[in-house]
């Protein structure tokens, strides 16, 4: 079988599970399978590709992922979350689209403590949207960029999904995490001002007044209480991390500790609430080890097979400059976050992006923080962007998906934008990792 063959059998095998439904997992370890005994040998092969599968599963690096979940679901269970958002509207006063800017504001520190870009999307949608939209604001305005800062969370650490990333791809996790904070940072501060400019040229997209005014103490009380030390756990994951003082495992380990710890405090954590953010995080751990292991075994099939090398000399026979290889990957990236969730384009591309960027010697910190970026606005984009039906999953009835795609265009756009800046200017990715090495 020729390596174009090999190639049309796996990746149209997986295709066609995937369109049919099967979970990304399943439809990669059936793939693998098949592989195995095509190319491996039979029941020989169908034995290293679990020996091979079970070391990939053990890796210590993976670690962090079940870690920052936890952070997540015990913030969000206990309530703390919601704490964030009120200390933060509290202190944003006198600006157009006030609570679209409170809500881009709060994602964005949500963002630090939280390793969920599902979790942040709903929190923010069920908490802010109802009550925006019945202050007047147009709905554009009501969704727009609670989905926008929701898929930012992927960018800025702590994010299990650049774990992940870094895991499949031997990118170094701790230089992602960090190289994923100025992009996240930017795309925050720009959408932001996109908000600002908006609604100061159309106010009736977002009408003022309604809101309690705060002063003196009390309009700072909940961020010095609630926000500043919640922070504090996003300061001691990444200072740890940049000083050397610990591994990506390891100051996981310090913020989900420093989380509980907080909650105790707080007296938010009662046993109820530990018991089901165990469970969610679980649940959600034993999901990405299934793709991990799915992963691992179908690079595996594309290297037995001969398709990865082939798809190398392709490349190379084409004569395209290192420029225009970055560029056509990108595309794929951006075509396939349209269709395709951001695990399966991790599992679609990898093995073939990263052979390319070992071969041009790209940098792989720019390069992965770049992939984030493409899967940060795969997440908004029509027509099977996740954070789009997760707000429309908690927003009121009468809200339809086209709303809320309208909604998020704006946001997709400034996400190119954001992309292209990186491309032309990869310090703004590298700048900080380079600075804390």
């Amino acid at each position: 079988m020729s390596w174009s063959e090999a190639l049309l059998l796996l990746m149209g095998g997986v295709t066609l599970l995937l369109f049919v439904g099967l979970p990304v997992a399943f439809a990669f370890l059936v793939l693998n399978v098949v592989g195995a005994w095509i190319f491996m040998g039979g029941l020989p092969g169908l034995d290293q590709l679990a020996r091979n599968t079970m070391l990939a599963v053990s890796s210590f690096s993976l670690t962090p992922i079940p870690l920052f979940i936890l952070m997540g679901e015990v913030l969000f269970q206990t309530g703390l979350a919601f704490k964030v958002i009120e200390g933060v509207e509290r202190l944003i006063v006198r600006v157009p689209g006030r609570l679209a800017v409170v809500a881009v504001t709060a994602g964005t520190v949500f963002s630090a403590i939280s390793g969920s870009t599902i979790a942040t999307t709903a929190m923010l949608g069920s908490a802010m949207t109802p009550t925006m939209l019945k202050r007047g604001y147009h709905p554009s305005m009501a969704m727009g960029p609670i989905m926008a800062i929701g898929a930012v969370d992927m960018l800025i650490p702590p994010s299990g999904l650049t774990v992940l990333l870094g895991s499949l791809s031997g990118i170094s996790i701790s230089g992602l995490l960090i190289g994923g904070i100025m992009p996240g940072l930017l795309l925050a501060v720009v959408f932001i001002a996109y908000i600002v400019l908006r609604v100061s040229f159309n106010p009736s997209l977002a009408p003022v007044g309604g809101e309690t005014k705060y002063s003196g103490w009390e309009r700072y009380r909940m961020f010095f209480i609630y926000v500043l030390p919640l922070i504090s756990i996003f300061a001691v994951v990444i200072g740890s991390m940049t000083g050397g003082i610990a591994t990506p495992t390891e100051s996981a380990a310090v913020g989900a500790f420093a989380t509980l710890i907080f909650a105790l405090v707080y007296r938010a954590l009662t046993l109820k609430i530990l018991i089901e953010s165990f469970r969610n995080t679980l649940i959600v751990s034993a999901m990405v080890l299934f793709i991990v292991v799915g992963a691992t075994g179908f690079s595996q099939m594309l290297g037995f097979s001969g398709a990865s090398d082939g798809v190398l000399k392709w490349v190379a026979a084409q004569h395209f400059g290192r420029f225009e290889i970055i560029l056509i990957m990108l595309a794929i990236l951006l075509i396939l976050g349209c269709f395709v969730d951001q695990v399966s384009m991790m599992l679609l591309t990898l093995p073939f992006f990263m052979p390319l960027v070992a071969s041009l010697k790209i940098d792989p910190i720019w390069f992965g923080v770049m992939f984030l970026m493409a899967m940060q606005i795969g997440l908004l984009s029509p027509p099977f962007g996740m954070i789009a039906y997760t707000m429309k999953s908690v927003a009121p009835p009468e809200i339809t998906i086209r709303q809320v795609f309208s909604a998020v265009m704006p946001y997709v756009i400034i996400g190119l934008l954001v992309l292209v800046a990186i491309l032309f200017v990869p310090a703004i990715a590298t700048w900080l990792p380079e600075l804390l090495d």
